[in-house]
Order: C-alpha cells, then structure tokens, then sequence
C-alpha cells in the first residue's frame, strides 16, 4: 500500500511539475530608471512588471541623488538618517569596504568634487585650484562611521556629501535577481544602463552573452561595435567607462570618474574598465575604481582578488586601442 501511495505521489508531483513548467515563459519588462533604462527578461509563469518597477522605486527612494526625499538626500541635507533604511545601510557598508579594500580609489564622498565639476548639470565648468582645495578636506570615506549601537551613518563634518551612483545600478540589479529568486525564477537576465547579472538559461537554451562596447580612443565615443563577447553564468557584470560623460573646454577632454586623491577627472590610458563579480554592485564599484587606479594597479589588484575579472580597454601611445583580459 506504501508502494502505491508513493507511486501516486511521485505521478502527481510529475503532473503538477509539468503544468507549472507548460505556463512558464520567457518575458520581459524593461522602462525608463534612475536616468537610464532597464530590461529584465526572465522565465516565469507570472508576470512580474508591477513588482520589478515597484522594488526599483524603493532603490530609488534610498539612493537617488535627484530624490529630495531620499534616505540620500536626506543624510547630505541633515548629516544622519533617523529612519532604518535597509537599501541606504547595505550600500554604503558594501561602499566602505570597498573604499577601504581599494586604498580609496572608489570613495563615496566624492559628491562635492562631481558638483563642483558639473558633470549631473547642464552647466558644466571647469572648478578653479582654489574651489578644489576647498573640497578636498571633504573628502573621503575616513569621515563616514555608523553609530553601532543604533546602527545608523554619521558624518563628522558637515561638507561631507555622499554619492551611490557608482554602485547604485549594480545594487539595483541584485536587488531585482533576488526580487525574481525570490519567486522561483532561475532562468534570467537584468540589466540597468548596462549593469548586468544572470542565471541559468535564454530562451534558445544557451548560456547568456553580454556585449562590451568598443570606445574610440581619439574621441571617447562610442562607434556602435562591439569589441568583445563575454558569456556570464550565474555572475553579474559592469562596466565604467569615460567615453559618454565628459565635455570640453578650451580643447581639453574632462571626464566624469573623479580621483578622489587629487579631486581632479582621470587621465590615463584606460577607456573602460569592465568587471565580473559575484553580485553587481561589487561589479559596478570595482570598475569605477579600476579607473581611477589605472591599468596596472587594476591589474595587481584583480590577481589578489580570485573572486573578480576584469576586461580593460586602454589606448596605446599611438591612439591605437588594445585590450587586457585579467583572473581566470
């Protein structure tokens, strides 16, 4: 009799298996997000747009520079967050580890040095020596610490500001895969202004491919190709590059990824710094701060770190672009 009921059990479980697996399909829910645009195609027998939009707006009311009335916003106005915020205290504790991990090549407290140099405003212009020396002591993560005891961020001057943008897609790309795990999707692709994580499968069965763009080392421009192909599984991937945000002034190119060490654009040789990582966030603030250090201290820092690779795009001296694939 044990046999039978087993027998019955196991055909049920087959049959209900069967009718969930005959309802999934592979949808997409895509829009306009935190100055950019993102996608989510995804295998599932429900749709879930509304969720998707609705889990973007609370990374946006945590982290968004534009929001007056962000967790953000609000700690650069009064200098604490009086409300737990889980996004808001994930991100700047995975920020301050970074910062720490990177010798402060990727630094949160850069948000009076992106100010100052009018990259996020239409009115862009080159900060005078004086401006910046008056910045500088603003700067850096050393003026950040949480009260433990009630486990809220605290600021020890009040010139400090704070700006995600550097890790803020990439979180919202974690937070929206844990968003479809969470309802038993494992075949998926995310992706928000080119930030990107994956599991499983497409459509056609094959693993997931994502395409890094090739700069044109004379402009910084993008010329539309691809210049490589990279297959992700059950990674997340991001790229920062200084091809899109830059003006000019008097001839000279400024870029928009500040070094915190200086309070002055980059300038080196390299054009993009692509990442793979365990989570996307990690992925988004290790690129950034791969471009501010530069193509060999990226390097020795990618092989002392197993866990990332790294696809750089450098000029040589002669414009001519080369590439710099590093990790296993």
């Amino acid at each position: 009799m044990k046999r039978i009921f087993s027998i019955l059990f196991l055909l049920l479980l087959i049959v209900g298996t069967w009718y969930i697996l005959k309802g999934a399909k592979y949808r997409v829910a895509e829009g306009p997000v935190f100055g950019t645009t993102y996608r989510v195609k995804y295998e599932a027998t429900e749709d879930l747009a509304d969720a998707i939009e609705q889990e973007l707006q609370r990374v946006d009311g945590a982290l968004s520079m534009f929001n007056d009335s962000s967790t953000l916003s609000l700690f650069n106005k009064t200098g604490e967050v009086k409300q737990k915020d889980a996004y808001f205290d994930a991100v700047v504790r995975l920020a301050l580890r970074i910062s720490a991990e990177t010798g402060g090549a990727f630094d949160i407290t850069v948000a009076p040095l992106v100010e100052a140099w009018g990259f996020g405003r239409s009115d862009k212009a080159v900060p005078s020596a004086e401006k910046l020396d008056s910045l500088m002591p603003h700067i850096g993560a050393h003026h950040l610490t949480y009260d433990e005891r009630r486990n809220l961020l605290r600021r020890d001057d009040a010139g400090v500001k704070i700006d995600c943008a550097a890790i803020a897609k990439g979180y919202a790309v974690d937070c929206i895969a844990a968003l479809l795990r969470k309802h038993g999707v494992s075949n998926y692709m995310v992706e928000i202004g080119g930030e990107v994580s994956v599991s499983g499968h497409n459509d056609k069965g094959h693993a997931w491919k994502v395409g890094i763009a090739r700069p044109t080392a004379g402009s910084n421009a993008v010329q539309g190709e691809t210049e490589h192909i990279l297959t992700l599984r059950g990674k997340a991937l991001a790229t920062s590059g200084n091809y899109h945000n830059y003006y000019e002034v008097d001839g000279r190119r400024y870029a928009h990824t500040i070094d915190p060490h200086t309070g002055r654009p980059v300038q080196h040789d390299v054009l993009s710094a692509t990442v793979i990582a365990p989570t996307c966030a990690e992925a988004d603030a290790y690129a950034t701060a791969f471009m501010v250090m530069g193509r060999e201290k990226a390097r020795a820092f990618v092989k002392a770190h197993k866990a990332l690779k790294a696809y750089l795009i450098y000029a040589k001296p002669g414009g001519e672009l080369a590439t710099d694939s590093i990790g296993q």
